[in-house]
């Protein structure tokens, strides 16, 4: 194959950024979308933005290498079965949903295939336990967090794929009603305002609590304070509550859900304002059991973006902790404290007495976030619970005496602290790491605490299998996995997995 040849091959799977994966001559051929546009489709029907698995194809090779080659999607010559038209408009320009024109039932087959290859691949397992993708009843405008880049002209909206181009996006199927209603405000505010735009004003974070209606609005600004602060936050406001009403300006008492703008922040070089309302919004969950769960979140905090499928996560996560009373847990990268405090609520619901003798120590490196950790041990009645801020790389080795822990003094030398907390064995040990994984450092400490299980949970399959590989080598055993479909429209999966002490 050469560069600029057109080949026809057959797509066998789709790779985590959304390329098509084939084989022509027996060389690997990774197909990508076209830049822009649509490409011809057989049998008349309308164009298509990407390869799917199942696809006959053309494509013209763009770059070659000794057994692989990269193309760009140029026709469909035969359409998958599992072909469907993508509905939103944005598809294939915006970088976000890469899975629109494949059926839901074959997205969730496709992830689930690559959770168990990844595993066996990148962990060395053989023949892995993976049990049937958690799919989602929602697909659509599921998440509770909206992050919307700002463009020097105006522009609000996601970064076109591959580029550093801001697309001006009017709507988004995953997105909730309240966060596109306040991007709508926020592009309005300056088009018609004072050159804030991308120069400014940075970035806003739309947070909606869909238990409870309640709305966070944050700005990321290169300014403490800008022109036309106020009558940005009166927008806002005025957006949100517009949902509840109808065409007229009068109340819609079928307006469903009730959203209610609670909180506006600002984010000036890493430090949080609360411009307007609460520090904070409250998320209500309930769980299998029926029981409600309600947790505070703060501007700069993590919480799992799909509340509906977090559920689902958290209960198998809850499984494989199999807690029976009496344990010391340890929670680390804990966030806003959710998996931790969801494991104590489930054990409380079924044992009061065995709820009362366990204990969770929760890590994490954002301070805002354990202050919320901490106040959502208060507000579901724990206090059975202590979070600590740091990096959980290092507090964890420095509290079990693996390694020295430090701060800045006074005069802003690096000297030696005491840890908060000692720490000589864990029963459970939550892992749920960014998309990068854990740090060696880390994982040796947590087998040295020699718990009896791990409950991983993890957002990138890739990671998490060599993070697995690590602990199987060192006196674990991998048991079972179980994806969760988090991220319905995309190639993102997230998954949780139970290790067991051999």
């Amino acid at each position: 194959m050469e560069k600029g040849q057109i080949i026809e091959l057959k797509i066998e799977d789709m790779l985590d950024d959304g390329r098509a994966f084939g084989r022509c001559e027996g060389c690997a051929v990774f197909v990508a979308a076209p830049s822009a546009g649509t490409v011809p489709q057989a049998s008349g029907r309308s164009g298509c933005r990407s390869a799917v698995p199942g696809d006959t194809v053309k494509a013209k090779i763009t770059k070659t290498k000794k057994s692989s080659a990269e193309a760009v999607l140029a026709e469909v010559t035969e359409a998958s079965p599992d072909r469907i038209e993508a509905e939103c408009p944005y598809f294939g320009s915006c970088g976000g949903c890469t899975l629109q024109e494949l059926a839901y039932d074959a997205q969730l087959s496709l992830k689930e295939d690559q959770v168990r290859t990844k595993l066996a691949r990148l962990g060395g397992l053989d023949d892995p336990e993976v049990n049937g993708i958690i799919g989602a009843e929602n697909t659509e405008y599921y998440r509770n967090k909206a992050v919307f880049a700002v463009g020097p002209h105006g522009e609000v909206g996601f970064m076109k794929g591959k580029s550093h181009f801001v697309m001006d996006i009017e709507d988004c199927m995953l997105q909730s009603d309240a966060a596109m209603v306040c991007a709508d405000a926020l592009r309005h505010f300056l088009k018609s305002g004072p050159g804030l735009a991308g120069k400014v004003i940075k970035q806003l974070t739309v947070r909606t609590a869909f238990g409870t209606g309640e709305v966070m609005a944050v700005i990321e600004s290169e300014k403490k304070e800008f022109p036309g602060m106020d009558e940005l936050i009166g927008l806002l406001d005025d957006a949100v509550y517009s949902l509840s009403r109808d065409g007229s300006g009068e109340e819609d008492e079928e307006a469903e859900p009730y959203f209610s703008l609670e909180s506006v922040a600002l984010i000036h070089k890493g430090k949080c304002h609360i411009l307007a309302g609460k520090p904070t919004i409250t998320e209500e969950l309930t769980g299998s059991g029926g029981v409600s769960v309600r947790f505070e979140i703060s501007p700069q905090s993590f919480f799992q973006v799909n509340p509906e499928q977090m559920v689902k996560l958290y209960d198998k996560a809850a499984e494989y902790a199999a807690l029976e009373g009496g344990e010391t847990v340890l929670d680390l990268y804990c966030g806003a404290g959710t998996i931790g405090i969801w494991l104590l609520d489930d054990l409380r619901r079924r044992d009061e007495a065995a709820f009362e003798k366990t204990k969770v120590i929760g890590i994490e490196s954002v301070k805002p976030a354990v202050i919320d950790a901490n106040r959502n041990s208060v507000i579901n009645g724990l206090v059975n619970t202590r979070y600590f801020c740091g990096s959980a790389e290092e507090e964890l080795p420095g509290m079990m005496g693996l390694s020295k822990l430090y701060k800045w003094n006074e005069v802003n030398e690096r000297v030696e602290r005491e840890p908060e907390i000692k720490i000589e064995k864990a029963d459970v040990v939550i892992l749920d790491p960014p998309r990068a994984g854990c740090d060696e450092a880390l994982l040796n400490a947590v087998v040295k605490a020699q718990p009896d299980r791990i409950v991983c949970v993890s957002c990138d399959p890739g990671t998490l299998a060599r993070d697995i590989k690590y602990m199987t080598a060192n006196g674990y055993e991998f048991i079972e996995a179980t994806p969760v479909d988090q991220f319905p429209q995309t190639s993102h999966i997230e998954v949780v997995a139970k290790i067991q002490k051999l």
